[in-house]
Formats: structure tokens, sequence, C-alpha cells
């Protein structure tokens, strides 16, 4: 699922032309300072509270960034796009806010809950098969109604939109040294980087990825987009079936580092957050934790730090499995 524009990267000013594009539309989400689990691992901790964006996670701010600038004939023909959850859920909601009608190809074993929001915000859900069959199934669809696809991390106005997220950070924390961003396809991970270090370039920007589900990491070592057959990990919301040749370039320039987290140690992780600090993040929103957690990379006593909860739509079925 290569992007068509992969030759353009991101800027800063676009990011904050999104910004503004999406101001009004958005929550402005708090910064969370945890104090117990920062002394435990001897720095400052802070976590960017994305669970509390409207419809649960970040992937709203892309999605209505995205509706903007539609033409007025893509707006009416409608959109498309496949989603494990969370982009279905933004961009049913954003094409809403835009009077577009928005259709998702999910899995067939999609959380449930995350269907049903889907619905919720006006969003018509196609079921249908494993993550390796949703993206034929959604080009035939597409073809069929001349519907305009969105893609749910390798298009511009996406990682834009995304971006916005490290423009707040660094309102609330103007000089983090480390920002941990959990990356499926990467988009978050690009926007955020670009955004964090144009404005502050010596900040580490660090993409964290589950073990079984590494199509970024995968992707930027083959030098090419790769697609994984098989995605084998309790974080749904990371488990994005095939890289992005637009984040790929994005993570190439930006990012730092990119490390794997387990599933045990992202359960880990998750708990910690939850007996900590009072929120329940979804499993993919507790993997940057667990990559500070685990020590997945190298980082100084003292060192003032940023996670990003990218999410907190969690399924009550796998909840109760992992208690």
């Amino acid at each position: 699922m290569a992007t068509t524009q992969q030759e353009k990267l991101v800027t800063l000013e676009d990011i904050q032309t999104a910004q503004q594009v999406i101001a009004g539309r958005v929550q402005r989400t708090p910064i969370l300072f945890s104090a117990t689990l920062g002394e435990r691992l001897g720095v400052q901790l802070h976590f960017k509270a994305e669970l509390f964006q409207k419809t649960g996670s970040f992937k709203v701010r892309g999605a209505l960034n995205k509706m903007h600038h539609l033409t007025d004939d893509e707006k009416k023909r409608g959109v498309i796009a496949i989603s494990a959850g969370n982009h279905a859920a933004g961009l049913a909601y954003a094409a809403s806010q835009y009077g577009v009608q928005a259709t998702i190809v999910m899995p067939e074993f999609a959380v449930r809950s995350k269907v049903e929001a889907t619905e919720y915000y006006g969003g018509k859900v196609v079921l249908y098969g494993g993550m390796a069959d949703i993206f034929p199934k959604m080009l035939e669809l597409q073809a069929a109604g001349g519907l305009t696809l969105v893609h749910p991390f390798d298009d511009p106005h996406i990682i834009a939109g995304a971006g916005t997220v490290g423009l707040e950070i660094l309102d609330d924390v103007p000089t983090p040294d480390y920002v941990i961003v959990p990356a499926g396809g990467g988009g978050i991970l690009s926007g955020v980087a670009v955004a964090i270090k144009s404005l502050r370039p010596q900040v580490k920007i660090i993409g964290v990825e589950p073990e079984g589900s590494n199509a970024l990491t995968q992707s930027i070592k083959a030098g090419h987009v790769v697609n994984i057959e098989s995605n084998k990990t309790i974080a749904d919301g990371l488990a994005a079936p095939f890289g992005g040749a637009l984040t790929m370039a994005h993570a190439k320039r930006y990012v730092d580092e990119i490390v794997l987290v387990s599933d045990e140690e992202i359960i880990e992780a998750l708990w910690l957050i939850m007996e900590r600090c009072k929120v329940m993040p979804e499993t993919g929103a507790a993997a940057g934790f667990a990559a500070l957690l685990y020590r997945k990379f190298d980082f100084p006593e003292g060192a003032k730090v940023v996670s990003i909860l990218t999410g907190g739509n969690v399924d009550r079925s796998r909840l109760k499995d992992m208690l």
C-alpha cells in the first residue's frame, strides 16, 4: 500500500497549518506527570494523554485534517479506509463533521467495541477476513464506488494532523530530552518527529513497535515497504500489516531509534500506568512506557521524558484475559 506522495516530506509549516485546521474540533489533551514511576526509573516522566482525545485516540487529528483538504467532489462521493479500530473511529467521526460518508473495511476479528464506536460515529463498517485480506477488499469497494482512500498513516495530511501532538508537547514540556512514540504504521511517529526535531533538534525521538508486529522496522531494514503476513501482538492498535514509504522516509530522517518490546513487557507497563497514574490506556499506548521501563534505549539519570499514550480504547474481553 505504497504512498503516491512519497517524494515530499511533511514540514513544520504543514503541521502548524493542520493545528489551525483542527482547532476547536479536538481536545487539548493534558500532560500527566508521574513522580512515582519517574523515581523508579530515575527520570522526570511525563505522559501525553491522547487517550482523552475525541474517539479515544490521536487518530482523529489526522482524519480531520484530511477531510479539510478533500475537494467538494471527493466529499460528495465519500471516503474509504482500512483499520483495526482507532483509524476507523477517528475517520468516521471526522467524516461526520464534514457531512461525508465513510466506509471502513475492518478484519473480522476487530475489537467489537471499536466496531461499535465506528458505527456510532456514522461510519459504514465492512468486516472481512484478516489483516492480509482487508486491503484487496477495500480496493474493490473503492473502485466500485469511486471513493477516496484515506490511508491510516502513509498520507501527508494524516501525518501533519498527528504531528500536532508534538506541538502540544513542546507547549507543556518545552525542553524534553526524549519523546517516546508507539508506532504501528508510523504516522504519529513521523508527525511528532518532524514537529519536535524542527523546533528542538536536540531532543531524541524514540519509536516503539511490538516484537510481533514491526512492519516499519522491517521496511527500513529492507529499504522498501514490507508486508507482514501475520501480526502476533496483544497491541492491536499497532498491528499494521505493512510499512509505508512516506513514514519510512520520515523515520529515517527524523527518528533517532526504533526499538521493539514484547507483549509481556507491554502488559506490565500497562498495569503500572493503571496502578500509579489511575488512567487506562490501550495496550498499544503502553508500548512507549514499556520501552522505558525495560530500558530498550540508553538514557541518563534525571532525563526529562515524554511518553505518548496514543489511545484508550480498551477491549473489555481482552482486559479480562490479561487479568
